[in-house]
């Protein structure tokens, strides 16, 4: 028998033409279109790196390696309240007063005013040391931190304490009383600091400055590791 195909079938058995053994048709058409549209396919995730990259570490507060700095800063800045305590000796102005009986004052007119400006004048230096000493702690970058920031607190309380005793105590050698006061009088009377409201200036102001460069920076760890 001949092999070729007689009016379109297979002589032994094989595909019709127009047709496929799986019932695909082989020239295209509708079933074609229907078989060969796309599906969606699930996209597998990928695998994960098998060595991950780790986030560093958040920096911890350093004590034990900034502890002895912060005991140093205390005490050099507790100096600063003998140059704060000079300088307001020479600004604040006394007070003209008369002597009554029993050794009582009474300030010439608006004398009395004088103590609110020796009050004033004191609270404006202890707040611009607060800020200078800030600025001078900022730098020392190896040491930034709470713990140096207790510290200068700490310092900056004892300087302002100390720089209202010697304040008085310079004040005092300034204008001494007179040797033989007589009733009635005219005494010049040294002037003093009446109040300790003027003893947070200089830790505010430290505070303060040391607290804007904080948030300034933009380093975990202050900037330390740049040292």
């Amino acid at each position: 028998m001949s092999d070729s195909p007689v009016d379109g079938n297979q002589v032994d058995g094989g595909p019709v033409h127009g047709s496929t053994v799986d019932g695909d048709v082989a020239d295209g058409g509708p079933e074609r279109d229907a078989t060969t549209r796309a599906l969606p396919e699930r996209i597998e995730p990928e695998d994960a790196p098998l060595f991950p990259v780790l986030a560093p570490p958040r920096p911890k507060v350093v004590v034990k390696a900034d502890l002895l700095p912060a005991i140093s800063a205390i005490s050099l800045i507790a100096l600063l309240g003998l140059p704060v305590g000079w300088v307001w000796s020479r600004l604040a102005p006394p007070q003209e007063s008369v002597l009554g009986q029993g050794g009582s004052v009474t300030p010439l007119l608006v004398e009395s005013y004088h103590e609110f400006d020796g009050i004033a004048i004191f609270s404006l230096l202890a707040f611009a040391t607060g800020l200078l000493t800030a600025a001078v702690l900022w730098r020392l970058r190896g040491r930034r931190g709470p713990v140096l920031l207790i510290g200068a607190v700490l310092g900056s309380l004892v300087a302002s304490w100390l720089g209202i005793q010697m304040g008085g105590s310079f004040a005092s050698g300034m204008y001494p009383m007179p040797p033989n006061p007589q009733l009635g009088d005219l005494i010049t009377i040294a002037p003093e600091i009446t109040t300790k409201w003027v003893l947070v200036a200089m830790p505010l102001a430290l505070s303060l400055g040391y607290g804007i460069a904080t948030s300034w920076n933009g380093f975990d760890d202050l900037g330390r590791r740049l040292r």
